[in-house]
């Protein structure tokens, strides 16, 4: 690094050094983006305010200004008590209702404190009652504002001392740095607490204001640093701490959603992991259920169950368009490649909990979407041409691939098979372009994997009334009978749509990573396509298995 030469001797030395530090460093820049990061991060207007309020210090510490007085506070209350007995002019009235301001006395007060350069806080005197046999003690004093303590305590049974059980990451007590896990706790404000429960201690603490005082014995065991990295988290299920019966304090709980991301802070209790909200501004922790722990009580409250996948109706389509659905009910018949070594008609109900994660930004060289050609052995039609609409193939080959796990999803129509498979998926991302699928929910899964980083879109339909009301209005065509005829939707259709997508998210809702609600096609579309556009320029969150395989 060269040397850097800069008026620092003047008082504007460092505004002046920081100003000039891009030019030189300029021959040892690689590129024009550095060059300019420099320039912005060195232009920053807040950056040349603290540089400012530095230069002010360093000035008057240089002319070490001293105090005209150091009872600032106590004279404003003789002038006040002088002012009320003489007659109340309105600038009198105007003089004592600003002295009287908590904000004027709080600054007067800080005056004070400034000037008597009495910065150190003043602490309790010790005890005389104290034994000289006595377990060596701890008095310590914290100051309680809006937000908890952050620590929790429990009954240690074999003893029956009340002791801390964890301090929550970020809060007052960790912050302190002078209350530490296993800490015997004696007096609260001068309260003896050995004979009270921790629910009783905790109403004193509740009741408490301002300064609080602990008396303690420290703990024999001595705190080892936490050496966790970054972990971050999805949530898979909705959590309220205040209707968990088993977290041992229902303040120090963290509520979420499904789809949240969490910042994990400590897992030093394999119950209760403390998390925050990733991007949260409060360094504060909150407690959550740990994943074994959560799995665990899920398992425990319903007893394992098989839950049979979705049932494909008979009722036939209006039949099978370029962009062909395998989700379509008109498939006598619709396997995914995965299911052909287990059974076709149960699957085992999983308990999501949590899914580690970690941010992902796709790169992707065109702004230009394919939908994926599906293999069917029907014969081609004079307007059609393979590997445009189709690509056709012939019923041996198609069961070939079918018995060597070619396909993600085959069906069959009019005894006709149609099939996505996995060589036409992966055709497109050799490609570098996105690729869309409509799929079965069950086969989501097992595409969730490092070489398909599928980003899974549910399309929701709207409640049954916008369905009565929207659909039946705008007439659109749902299946066709068997003469051939168009007919409306009818109830069913509206009950079948209602219930499947009940079925999907109960299953499947922890797989997507985003749902739309049908309601508006042209409001669902927009948002379908903003969708994307983000998925190409934004940065998301992706399973870490997905990166780091």
């Amino acid at each position: 690094m060269p040397a850097l030469s800069a008026g620092s001797g003047s008082d504007t030395g460092l505004y002046e050094l920081l100003a000039a530090l891009p030019a030189q460093l300029r021959p040892h820049v690689d590129s024009q983006e550095d060059l300019t990061f420099l320039w912005d991060v060195f232009g920053e207007k807040s950056l040349h305010s603290l540089v400012k309020i530095h230069e002010k210090l360093h000035y008057y510490e240089k002319q070490n200004p001293t105090p005209i007085l150091q009872g600032a506070a106590a004279l404003a209350g003789d002038l006040a008590e002088e002012l009320q007995n003489k007659p109340l002019s309105s600038e009198i009235r105007e003089l004592l209702k600003l002295l009287s301001k908590p904000n004027v006395k709080a600054l007067l007060s800080v005056h004070d404190t400034v000037a008597l350069k009495n910065y150190d806080p003043v602490l309790p005197p010790m005890p005389d009652d104290i034994d000289d046999e006595e377990d060596s003690v701890k008095i310590i004093r914290l100051v309680k504002n809006r937000e908890p303590l952050g620590a929790t305590i429990k009954k240690d049974e074999p003893t029956g001392a009340v002791v801390v059980a964890r301090i929550m990451r970020g809060g007052a007590a960790d912050r302190s740095g002078l209350i530490h896990v296993g800490d015997e706790l004696r007096e609260v404000n001068g309260i003896p607490v050995e004979d009270k429960s921790p629910e009783e201690i905790i109403q004193i603490l509740a009741q408490s204001q301002g300064a609080i005082t602990f008396k303690i014995i420290p703990s024999l065991k001595e705190d080892t640093p936490s050496k966790e990295g970054k972990m971050f988290i999805k949530a898979l299920f909705d959590y309220d701490p205040n209707e968990d019966k088993a977290i041992p304090c229902k303040e120090a709980g963290l509520s979420f959603k499904k789809g949240d991301i969490l910042q994990i802070m400590s897992q030093d209790d394999a119950t209760w992991w403390q998390a925050k909200h990733e991007g949260d501004a409060n360094p504060r922790a909150g407690l959550i259920p740990s994943k074994h722990f959560q799995e665990r009580r899920l398992t425990l409250r319903r007893p394992e169950i098989l839950v049979q996948p979705l049932q494909v109706s008979n009722r036939k389509s209006s039949g099978f368009r370029r962009s062909f659905r395998l989700s379509r009910k008109d498939k006598k018949t619709n396997k995914s490649m995965y299911e052909c070594k287990k059974s076709d008609q149960y699957d085992t109900a999983d308990v999501p909990t949590y899914e580690e994660v970690t941010p992902y930004r796709r790169q992707m060289n065109e702004n230009y979407r394919l939908v994926v050609l599906v293999d069917t052995t029907r014969p081609r039609r004079s307007q059609e041409s393979d590997g445009v609409e189709y690509v056709f193939i012939s019923k041996h080959l198609f069961e070939t691939d079918v018995q060597n796990n070619k396909f993600i999803e085959y069906g069959e129509y009019k005894n006709n098979y149609y099939g996505t498979s996995i060589d036409s998926v992966r055709s497109v991302l050799a490609k570098n372009k996105v690729c869309l699928l409509d799929v079965q929910p069950h086969t989501v899964k097992h595409l969730r994997t490092l070489e398909f980083k599928p980003y899974v879109i549910f399309i929701k339909p709207p409640s049954i009334e916008r369905l009565r009301e929207t659909r039946k209005n705008a007439k659109i065509i749902s299946s066709r009978d068997e003469q051939g005829a168009a007919k409306p939707f009818t109830e069913e259709d509206f009950q079948e749509m209602i219930k499947s997508a009940q079925i999907m998210e109960s299953q499947y809702g922890h797989l997507f990573d985003k749902t739309i609600v049908n309601d508006d096609l042209t409001v669902a579309f927009s948002e379908l396509k903003t969708t994307f556009d983000k998925l190409e320029t934004d940065t998301h969150w992706v399973p870490v298995s997905w990166l780091h395989s």
